[in-house]
């Protein structure tokens, strides 16, 4: 799952090629009159919230592309902000697409690039077409993604960022405030209590366990600290995979 850092790179990405540019028209094969789950509501996989979603973007000019957490924002002239969480698989490319009406899918021109060919980025959902003759689309194999608009100066407000916790690469965030943060869970698991969004944001699995130590995935390998000979293991904590070393850190509860 794309986390803090990954969405940092691909709201920097879009930073340099979307502002300025007016959305023309959108796309998505993904709206239904009701959706499979109830969170879904109020995002592009409801067909009347799409509908009203076109209504409210097409026309206006990107002003700004920011994240926050894991959430990629992309303010628009009119007061509204596009919200876009890449979940589990979700992934966003910018390029000269082409729509095939018969098979209702979206494909890069003959003239791109290769790297729009790969056949992971061939789970297009959802397109916005520019003003430039480009589109920005979202790809995303399993559709975990969420695509949702609020309005820009209630951001704070809105159910999709009301209470997520500090962002740890402002200047502003201090050790003494990581320490303030922490201490608002103190019987809580460590690793839980980091990717706890109210507590920091855009901490994930990834980073939780690189940060308590950089043993992500090397299950089973000896531990690389110097003079440690404990081997890397895998548990479950609260649903998700912790990586730790049977000898120099504590086992988690």
């Amino acid at each position: 799952m794309p986390e803090l850092p990954e969405v940092t790179t691909t709201v920097k990405g879009l930073q340099r090629v979307l502002i300025g540019l007016v959305i023309t028209n959108v796309w998505t094969d993904i709206a239904r009159e009701v959706p499979s789950l109830k969170h879904f509501k109020g995002t592009l996989k409801e067909t009347s919230f799409y509908k009203k979603f076109k209504k409210e973007v097409i026309g206006s000019k990107i002003t700004k592309v920011e994240r926050r957490a894991k959430n990629i924002l992309i303010h628009l002239s009119n007061n509204k902000t596009i919200l876009i969480h890449l979940k589990m698989t979700g992934h966003i490319i910018f390029g000269e697409y082409i729509f095939k009406k018969k098979e209702n899918i979206w494909v890069p021109s003959p003239t791109e690039r290769k790297a729009l060919f790969d056949p992971f980025n061939r789970f297009i959902h959802v397109v916005f077409s520019l003003s430039n003759n480009k589109q920005f689309v979202f790809c995303d194999a399993r559709k975990f993604g969420k695509v949702t608009l609020f309005e820009t100066n209630k951001s704070d407000e809105t159910t999709h960022l009301f209470g997520i916790g500090p962002e740890p690469l402002e200047e502003s965030f201090t050790f003494e405030q990581f320490k303030n943060q922490l201490s608002k869970k103190p019987a809580g698991n460590i690793k839980t209590v980091l990717m706890d969004q109210k507590i920091i944001a855009g901490i994930g699995n990834i980073y939780s366990d690189e940060m308590l130590y950089n043993v992500y995935r090397k299950t089973k390998e000896i531990c690389s600290k110097k003079s440690c000979h404990g081997v890397i293991l895998r548990k479950v904590v609260n649903g998700r995979s912790a990586h730790y070393c049977s000898t120099h850190q504590i086992l988690f509860n």
